[in-house]
């Protein structure tokens, strides 16, 4: 089942985003795919974090974090969080810039959800942070970059007029 499981998880097609938050001494950012929309009333999210990541205990001491999900062009961003570069290095790649709350952001990306945390809900292996959503910036055009079977995907509009 296990096998299974996870060969099926593999085909969910999902948005990367770079998950960053900062505790009194330390800020961090990791590359992600478990975040979804949890409300709109209020505006919240979930984001599911590994426990044995560096991430995960910043993210308990914190009272806020970001999600940055990335454009199809920042790869090479999402390859340096998911630990091709040591933590501090990961943020000399981009456009990064410091939220008056101390929460680092990409300035580029293709969204910035700045969440203040609800609650964190351990389970298995990983902690279920809830986000209520602060702030919200979205830039055009809609480029996201995405991750399905180990591999970057881009979206691509369909046009119903072809049908």
């Amino acid at each position: 089942l296990r096998e299974t499981f996870k060969r099926a998880l593999r085909r969910f097609p999902a948005a990367v985003s770079v998950i960053t938050s900062a505790d009194q001494d330390r800020r961090h950012g990791m590359t992600a795919t478990a975040v979804t929309s949890l409300s709109l009333d209020p505006p919240s999210l979930i984001v599911c974090i590994n426990q044995a990541t560096l991430l995960h205990d910043i993210m308990l001491l914190a009272r806020r974090f970001c999600v940055n999900v990335l454009r199809r062009d920042q790869v090479p961003l999402s390859s340096a969080f998911s630990g091709a570069l040591p933590a501090e290095e990961r943020f000399g790649l981009g456009d990064w810039k410091t939220s008056a709350e101390g929460v680092t952001y990409l300035a580029d990306a293709q969204i910035n959800i700045f969440c203040k945390k609800a609650a964190a809900v351990p389970y298995g292996t990983h902690t279920i942070f809830i986000g209520e959503a602060e702030v919200v910036n979205v830039r055009d055009p809609i480029e996201p970059l995405i991750y399905q079977d180990a591999t970057y995907c881009f979206s691509v509009p369909h046009d119903s007029q072809a049908a």
